[in-house]
């Protein structure tokens, strides 16, 4: 039955894939296309297609190896999590300072690779390495993350660490590291008047870091009051409102839709969600939302059929920050929250969140086939 529902899994992440590579080549064209493979990695329909097997590839690469081997170990020096956090902080701080800027930040760093370069955002690899760090260490505290000032205070301190690299330049992941990390200490037993007396801190470092960036602010104004910046910042969301509402039900046909020529600038990234809208309908939508829908319910089967707490607490930090970041998308797309740069899972043009989310669905797999087997609780320490 685990193998089964491993199998299962990979098979709804794949779909999801395979969906993106489709949809952002379909929202990638332009009137001006020509097709140059000398230019081949300018081209995000291409990049995404270029990207899709090699997700698969490191997806199935992650799911052979152990999910015990993110595990803490007695030797800290020997835990490969803890350097990967490390290193992405690093990253973010090299990234502050000597990163391209892009759409007025500096997120990316860029690797040359001859003719090519490529992007790789930090902020990524930090995302995932907290919801990793933060399960195994949940997980060796045990009932003692109860202890306010030894275990559950000096645990949220190194997480407000990490988020306040990530908030440099990118808000809304950290907000998100936020979140999901709440949820996951939720999960893992932590007191409730614990969490709430971080909330008076955890405001005041909100509202620094809205008002220590205007475009926030606006973006934030213009959610609240739709009648204004009709032409700037709420521009986008009702460029998608309209390609959604012009797909109808059946849509105008895959690689029909017009908006996405300059109407929606963010169209194979953040807003592909309203090119699936345009050009496959309601129909497209509803079955892009199913299968996140599906992925949630098979992912909190296996956190349900674990019997190891890392494992467990593992499979529910990967399911919840894949589930809520793809609600969150849809949430903006849709005009329910206010803009922000999440992308859709698995969807939306992106190499460094397509490969690392695909490396957590391959723990993921990992521990849906062992996860509920004996041989799961010995220590490969």
């Amino acid at each position: 039955m685990s193998s089964r529902l491993s199998n299962v899994i990979a098979m709804v992440v794949l779909f999801l894939m395979a969906a993106g590579a489709v949809m952002v080549f379909s929202a990638g064209a332009n009137v001006g296309y020509e097709f140059d493979l000398r230019r081949f990695y300018e081209f995000p329909g291409l990049r995404q297609i270029a990207f899709f097997p090699i997700a698969v590839a490191v997806m199935f690469l992650a799911s052979a190896a152990s999910y015990r081997f993110w595990n803490l170990r007695s030797r800290w020096y020997a835990w490969p999590t803890l350097w990967l956090l490390v290193i992405a902080g690093v990253l973010l701080i090299v990234a502050h300072f000597k990163g391209p800027e892009v759409n007025g930040a500096r997120r990316w760093l860029r690797i040359p690779l001859g003719p090519a370069s490529i992007s790789f955002q930090p902020s990524e690899l930090a995302k995932w390495m907290t919801i990793f760090f933060l399960a195994a260490v949940c997980a060796k505290i045990g009932p003692d993350i109860r202890r306010y000032w030894t275990r559950f205070l000096p645990l949220c301190s190194a997480l407000g660490l990490i988020c306040g690299l990530v908030v440099l330049e990118d808000f809304g992941t950290a907000t998100f590291i936020a979140l999901i990390s709440f949820i996951l200490l939720a999960v893992a037993g932590v007191r409730w008047w614990h969490v709430l007396t971080l909330v008076p801190p955890a405001a005041v470092g909100f509202i620094a870091a809205l008002f220590a960036s205007p475009h926030r602010m606006k973006r934030l104004e213009a959610f609240f009051h739709p009648d204004r910046m009709v032409d700037s910042v709420r521009y986008q969301v009702n460029q998608s409102l309209v390609a959604i509402g012009s797909g109808g039900v059946w849509g105008k046909g895959l690689g029909q839709g017009t908006c996405k020529y300059g109407h929606v600038p963010e169209d194979t990234t953040d807003f592909i969600f309203s090119i699936v809208g345009e050009e496959l309908g309601l129909i497209g939508t509803l079955g892009i939302i199913a299968l996140f829908v599906l992925f949630l319910f098979l992912g909190m089967a296996v956190v349900m059929r674990c019997r190891d707490r890392f494992g467990r607490l593992l499979a529910a930090g990967i399911v919840l920050a894949i589930g809520i970041q793809a609600a969150i998308n849809i949430a903006v797309v849709t005009d329910i929250g206010p803009t922000k740069g999440i992308p859709l899972p698995f969807v939306s043009a992106g190499g460094t969140s397509m490969l690392i989310s695909a490396a957590a669905v391959g723990v993921l797999l990992n521990i849906a086939a062992h996860g509920s087997s004996d041989d799961s609780l010995v220590s490969h320490d």
